[in-house]
């Protein structure tokens, strides 16, 4: 079953932002746009890339309304190093949030059972707490943060112009369509 669409379910976790350990939840992430960037593992070979390319496009987020949530299996006592000791990481001014419970990982539906790890998984979520996108892929594959920018733009703009969709490629500003009959078989 697809968790577009669907509510998050509860939580709470703890994480690193800024010095600093905060609680995030599911009450936390209610109220604006956010994005949570499942990672397998603090201290591997693709995560800091991640985390800098979102940290490099993290004032683009913040101008859309938006806050980035990196989670990792780790605790946030590991993400307090990482953040330290890592030039890449230590760009993050956004949660770097521990799972070590598994709870948000198999909540997502990206926990590896056997490696006790994440998949790679993006999920844009609205003010609602409803999950608009998502994209899982194996951990060997980076993302690129870009997209996950356009994406989010993209539920931003359906959200407030409910007659519309938009097309492959659209970026903001570019023309949408308006789903009708007549369009059926036209474009």
């Amino acid at each position: 079953m697809s968790l577009i669409n669907t509510q998050i379910q509860p939580f709470e976790a703890n994480a690193y932002l800024n010095g600093e350990f905060i609680k995030v939840s599911d009450s936390t992430l209610k109220g604006q746009w956010s994005v949570l960037i499942f990672m397998p593992a603090a201290f591997t070979f693709n995560c800091p890339t991640e985390i800098e390319d979102a940290a490099d496009h993290y004032a683009e987020f913040k101008k859309a309304g938006a806050e980035v949530y990196i989670v990792t299996t780790d605790t946030h006592f590991s993400h307090k190093v990482w953040h330290e000791t890592s030039p890449a990481v230590g760009k993050a001014q956004f949660p770097l949030v521990g799972d070590p419970t598994h709870q948000l990982t198999r909540a997502f539906g990206v926990h590896i059972e056997e490696e006790g790890l994440a998949l790679r998984g993006t999920f844009i979520i609205n003010p609602e707490g409803v999950i608009k996108t998502l994209e899982i892929h194996s951990n060997e594959i980076a993302r690129d943060v870009s997209e996950t920018l356009r994406k989010l733009k993209a539920a931003q703009f359906t959200a407030a112009n409910p007659n519309q969709v938009c097309p492959a490629k659209w970026k903001e500003g570019e023309k949408t369509l308006t789903p009708s009959l007549d369009l059926v078989g036209k474009i």
